[in-house]
């Protein structure tokens, strides 16, 4: 492994070599993360670190990368997990992901395997359907194989994906699988019970949707999960039931009090560079002790960062945008970042144009914003601030970034997962979010608090020993017609709200309608 390098050589390294392939994949242990032409990448050398960020419309990966070993093929890159400390390896090197035909192929050799399986396994039932087949009206995709295990009047939908699918295709099986058995008892016709639905995932792959399985509701179907072994053909039970599948983290809450004191001339002079009637409009937000954003309309356009000069001194510095076009105001970019700023505020306003780049860049991020500066609109009950946004929240698995953490007069969380556009795992998602904050608000048994507390979360507040909150929040239009499907078959436990605004969010965010669970 190498070791010793800086940051910004190792940076360097890797967008020379992303540079100079045209087509590169992201493997770890074998297994093909990202086809980079259908994926996004940045190579950032900031705090002392490299970091490696990718991500596409089906998952996200976040890395600091420690060394890089050049390869025959390509690149090794031995890269740290957030929080860990023991370097794993991932490659890029030239590779072209699996044609369709050789895709479709895999996903037909899985259905025999998948009847095998459950013939030996469930003896007296017999399967009924199975199959991969696209059924867009349904948004069923043909990564999952779906049929009905029937026995006498009643029966067990199954749904079941095979291990050369993605992991975030794995990870969104739950929600196929509520839409599945849904769909088969609409479709019942009185003529039998689906009670209902068995799930199978690649073996050593299920962590995610066990952890899921433990909140769904109990009372409307039956749930199982197991993990198949293709080469043996061979199924286990995993037992979901659990409560403690993953072991999850939080980053420390910043201390804004004395956050804004450091860096309350550094933000002043960043407002003295819009135009007058703006700059009041530039939002902070505390990422750290050490750093703070400033954001228009959710859009990141500069930070404020911390850095030791050579007397062992701290200074700030002003960075305006991000990655090779990133630049530090002086005297000598003032102007020229003058002009841009006055170009993001004619650009980006409720009223502007709606095909304009950056009018359309980071819709959520803008609606985010939005709710953080009235959350009164989507709860009346709100707390104005303390509000965390994009708070980072870490499990064995993978890294997750909560959308808004806020609490409630009386004492109650609340989580606000937000979507600007159509999503099919909404639901899901927004429930990850939920297990996650309600297991760091626990209290433990040695100190009598909570996680959150012990991290400086809501300081001054009592938080109540009441379950959080979730509330669900898109615009009107941009409600998958799924997500409440999936949310009648979330348990009790989980108190939600959809909440659907009006279109001209950006103008005022007024609520349409909420839906809540039925008794």
């Amino acid at each position: 492994m190498v070791e010793g390098p800086q940051p910004e050589a190792l940076a360097a390294q890797i967008l020379e070599f992303l540079e100079a392939q045209p087509s590169l994949v992201l493997v770890e242990g074998g297994r093909i993360l990202f086809d980079l032409r259908l994926a996004r990448v940045t190579v950032t050398a900031e705090h002392g670190r490299c970091v490696l960020h990718v991500w596409s419309d089906e998952q996200d990966l976040i890395r600091n990368v420690v060394g890089v070993t050049a390869r025959k093929y390509g690149l090794r890159l031995h890269v740290l997990r957030m929080g860990q400390t023991k370097p794993q390896t991932l490659e890029l090197h030239p590779q072209q992901r699996k044609l369709p035909s050789q895709r479709d192929t895999a996903r037909t050799r899985y259905l025999p395997v998948v009847e095998r399986a459950c013939r030996a396994a469930f003896p007296d039932w017999q399967m009924e359907g199975l199959r991969t087949a696209m059924d867009l009206e349904r948004s069923f995709g043909p990564a999952y194989a779906r049929g009905l295990l029937v026995r006498g009047n009643t029966a067990q939908a199954v749904i079941a994906i095979n291990a050369e699918e993605s992991q975030a295709l794995v990870d969104g099986v739950l929600t196929l699988g509520v839409l599945w058995l849904h769909h088969c008892r609409e479709h019942a016709d009185g003529r039998r019970h689906v009670a209902g639905l068995k799930v199978m995932v690649p073996k050593g792959r299920a962590t995610v949707t066990a952890e899921r399985l433990a909140w769904m509701d109990t009372r409307a179907a039956t749930w199982e999960l197991y993990e198949l072994e293709e080469a043996s053909e061979q199924l286990y039970l995993r037992d979901h039931t659990s409560q403690g599948n993953l072991e999850s983290r939080l980053y420390h809450a910043p201390d804004t009090t004395a956050a804004r004191e450091r860096f309350g001339p550094a933000i002043a002079r960043v407002r003295t560079l819009f135009p007058a009637n703006a700059a009041a409009g530039v939002e902070v937000v505390f990422r750290s002790a050490t750093e703070v954003a400033l954001l228009w309309h959710g859009l990141e356009f500069a930070r404020v960062e911390t850095m030791v000069q050579e007397n062992f001194r701290h200074a700030e510095r002003i960075v305006f945008g991000s990655g090779a076009s990133a630049t530090e105001l002086s005297a000598e970019t003032e102007a020229k970042i003058r002009g841009l700023l006055q170009g993001l505020v004619e650009r980006r306003r409720p009223d502007g144009n709606k095909r304009d780049a950056l009018y359309r860049q980071q819709p959520e991020r803008w609606l985010e914003s939005r709710l953080r500066q009235a959350p009164e609109a989507i709860d009346a009950g709100l707390m104005p601030e303390p509000i965390y946004a994009q708070v980072p929240a870490f499990t064995a698995a993978d890294r997750a970034v909560l959308d808004l953490l806020a609490i409630r007069r009386n004492g109650r969380l609340v989580v606000i997962e937000i979507k600007a556009d159509e999503d099919l795992h909404l639901a899901m998602q927004a429930l990850d979010y939920w297990i996650r904050v309600r297991r760091h608000q626990e209290k433990s048994a040695g100190t009598g608090k909570s996680e959150l507390e012990r991290l400086g979360y809501f300081p001054g507040k009592v938080i109540a020993a009441e379950p959080p909150l979730l509330l669900l929040v898109a615009p009107a239009l941009r409600i998958h017609p799924a997500n409440e499907v999936v949310l009648r078959y979330v348990s009790p436990q989980v108190e939600w709200t959809l909440v659907a605004l009006d279109e001209r969010w950006r103008e005022t965010v007024r609520v349409v309608f909420r839906k809540r669970r039925t008794p």
